[in-house]
């Protein structure tokens, strides 16, 4: 293995088994961590593999042909991350996103996307399913994702020139194909799509008007833009604090564009600052990542695609829920549904991270020899 590799199994070593309750209770769908927040979001990572080698995320320096992926006899089955999703379901959770990697890699993902979609929250009442993705195999699957039961999707997309995207993704991937799936995913009836742009300075930042004009005029108020201020995940990626270009300038740049208005945040925990267009031409998103921290109400949790549980994105310690799907009790028999369930229930409530608003103190630091988990590995 060469110097420049990273060997994800580092991640997988910084993990505990969670405890298992001797006398396990069922949930009650009113979870809460040690600061109050509910556990109403799962990001479930079904791939650590993408075909893109953005600088931000997966640099090709580092992840190059050497890199060790996980085997596919690692990587939770769809039947593992169904059973998963429900015991979630019960304690409260009404939103799956499906993520990576790129997810769409991920051979017959429609298969998993039906599973899920037939889940229901103890009053009955259907869960909320989106994905993110690349858009580098939207065109092609939108419409088996949409009979699925998929409804929603979040498209990449860091630039509208298409030299500069060819640039970011690093592997000379064009513009217009990711277009074309944005375009195929709104015949297939996914909706609202948004489109997610990380801005870099210096790298992307003259793209955020020429984006913002392409979107209103070409895909029309259905669409929604999001602007992402450039984060330190990982231990990859060669974060700069001046590469970050704060979400203020962005709110001021498309301002004096085209005028904004703010709006409300669209549900409790919605990472996204919400501002609408003057002239009704629909709205967009700026998350303030870095300059602005969420952690008070983030009610997300994120399991990666082998199973390990992490509690927050810039977290360096998991918990490994594999060992308990796929383990033996104590008495020698596999973990029951109301087991694996109660411990969920005792990590998320022992939960206390907030990352951001501690961003850059020894508080933040991860423990001595341990990384912060890359964001491929768990999902944006």
């Amino acid at each position: 293995m060469g110097d420049n590799v990273i060997p994800l199994v580092d991640q997988r070593l910084a993990s505990t088994v969670p405890t298992v309750p001797a006398d396990p209770g069922p949930p009650s769908g009113l979870l809460a961590d040690r600061r109050g927040r509910p556990l109403r979001d799962l990001r479930i990572s079904v791939t650590d593999r993408c075909n893109f080698r953005c600088s931000y995320c997966m640099p090709k320096e580092v992840f190059d042909g050497q890199y060790r992926f996980l085997p596919q006899s690692a990587l939770l089955s769809f039947e593992e991350i169904t059973r998963t999703a429900r015991l979630f379901v019960a304690h409260g959770v009404a939103k799956l996103r499906l993520t990576g990697g790129e997810p769409l890699l991920r051979r017959h993902l429609e298969r998993l996307v039906e599973q899920l979609a037939a889940l229901r929250t103890p009053t009955g009442e259907s869960l909320d399913i989106t994905l993110t993705t690349n858009g580098s195999l939207l065109e092609r699957k939108a419409q088996a994702l949409r009979d699925a039961g998929l409804r929603r999707v979040t498209v990449s997309l860091d630039a509208l020139d298409d030299a500069t995207f060819r640039r970011m993704n690093d592997v000379d991937f064009p513009v217009a194909d990711v277009l074309r799936g944005i375009e195929a995913a709104q015949r297939a009836g996914l909706a609202p799509i948004k489109i997610n742009m990380v801005v870099k300075r210096g790298t992307n930042d003259d793209q955020i008007v020429p984006l913002a004009r392409h979107v209103r005029e070409h895909f029309g108020p259905g669409v929604v833009l999001r602007f992402i201020e450039y984060m330190d995940v990982g231990a990859t990626n060669g974060w700069r604090m001046d590469e970050v270009l704060p979400a203020r300038e962005v709110v001021r740049r498309l301002d004096a564009a085209f005028g904004l208005q703010p709006l409300q945040p669209a549900a409790p925990g919605e990472t996204a600052e919400r501002w609408r267009y003057a002239d009704g031409g629909g709205e967009i998103g700026v998350i303030g990542s870095v300059t602005q921290a969420f952690c008070g109400d983030c009610n997300r949790a994120r399991l990666s695609t082998e199973g390990q549980l992490y509690l927050c994105l810039f977290a360096s310690r998991g918990h490994d829920l594999r060992a308990l799907l796929r383990g033996t009790a104590p008495d020698g028999r596999p973990y029951s549904d109301a087991q694996v369930a109660a411990a969920i229930g005792l990590v998320w409530a022992g939960r206390e991270d907030r990352y951001s608003e501690l961003r850059g103190g020894a508080q933040a630091a991860p423990a001595s020899g341990e990384r912060r988990v890359e964001m491929h590995y768990i999902g944006g």
